[in-house]
């Protein structure tokens, strides 16, 4: 799968978070929102990377497993 297709992919299925690949080939995702308190508290960082798509899914997965019900829903400012 093309770089560009990995990245169409990953930002549709995580639509919270901006989603790019570094010059050094990492691949970096980092929130639309500032954290709340609640989400700190839980672990949530506001900006992942990774060495490869699938890395990438794992941690944005990890993420919004931390954040619960805390994560805001698209379109919805953070709690």
């Amino acid at each position: 799968m093309s770089f560009d297709r990995h990245l169409a992919d990953i930002a549709r299925e995580f639509a919270l978070w901006t989603i790019w690949r570094s010059d050094a080939g990492r691949w970096w995702a980092t929130r639309h929102h500032p954290l709340s308190a609640a989400q700190r508290e839980a672990g949530c960082a506001m900006t992942i990377d990774a060495d490869d798509p699938e890395g990438l899914r794992e941690q944005l997965r990890d993420q919004e497993s931390r954040a619960g019900e805390h994560e805001p829903r698209a379109g919805q400012a953070p709690p």
